[in-house]
């Protein structure tokens, strides 16, 4: 590609040079693509740039920081000169960004951050490169929208579950809660353990292994049935988490998500 105009959010950076970074966007135009551009540029805002370059590594040049929508300068009764875009290159003159952001474009902080950081992270690991995934990336963009409200314990579980559920329909992993491995129908009163690989496994085992068992996935039917029938709601949000939990390390083989890390250590320190 050649100064292929492309809108994204960075999902990690890391330094490369004295005054460059190595950045990974999450592009709407192309899904994940690696380049290399001037230092500067933020997490969980919306970016316009343009990428050049053969191969996997691409240059990244005219790094814009978008702002607000046409409709937003009209209420706030900006100049047109005021609402250009934050020039993050060379010789810009860089407006201010916390000076004009409506609500939606508030800094995403505390718990919701580490949040956003997971949303980043899951990304960066299963998506595959330059493959576009524009239906994903409007989702992620209003999770990063979600995120930058005040919300709740269990509204934040909710925003999470709800992307990766986004996640798991890109990846091709269709989660069966109507029938088990074998295509039979779920019942209330069986036990079943999920195993990524191969669905609901009917198992022989008390209602009390159940509580204690967590790390073997296993679910009441009942508790199944429920999921299929409400989908991700706040009364089944215990559930979808313990079933995504264990999807998701199975699609990272097991690896240690550094943002959970992090989240764990800050509840300890709570």
């Amino acid at each position: 590609m050649r100064n292929q105009a492309l809108t994204g959010y960075l999902l990690h950076q890391r330094p490369y040079q004295e005054k460059r970074a190595l950045y990974y966007l999450f592009s709407e135009q192309f899904g994940v693509i690696h380049g290399v551009g001037k230092k500067g540029a933020p997490l969980f805002e919306l970016l316009q740039l343009f990428a050049t370059g053969k191969r996997d590594l691409k240059t990244f040049s005219q790094i814009d920081l978008s702002l607000i929508s046409i409709s937003q300068i009209n209420s706030l009764t900006m100049s047109s000169s005021e609402t250009d875009n934050v020039q993050l290159d060379e010789g810009s003159t860089a407006v201010d960004p916390l000076l004009y952001q409506p609500k939606s474009y508030q800094k995403i902080s505390g718990q919701q951050q580490y949040a956003a950081l997971y949303l980043n992270e899951i990304l960066l690991k299963l998506l595959p490169i330059e493959d576009p995934m524009a239906v994903l990336w409007h989702h992620y963009q209003d999770s990063l929208s979600t995120l930058k409200q005040p919300l709740s314990a269990d509204e934040l579980r909710l925003c999470l579950r709800q992307f990766e559920q986004y996640l798991f329909q890109e990846l091709g992993f269709a989660l069966n809660l109507t029938h088990d491995n074998m295509q039979a129908s779920i019942e209330a009163e069986t036990i079943y353990r999920f195993l990524p690989d191969v669905g609901l496994v009917p198992i022989v085992a008390s209602t009390d292994n159940i509580e204690h068992n967590n790390s073997q996935a296993m679910f009441k039917g009942s508790e199944i049935l429920a999921m299929q029938q409400v989908g991700i709601a706040m009364s089944t949000i215990n559930s979808w988490s313990r079933l995504h939990r264990h999807l998701i390390d199975h699609l990272l083989d097991y690896q240690p998500l550094q943002s959970r890390l992090l989240w764990q250590q800050q509840q300890r320190y709570q």
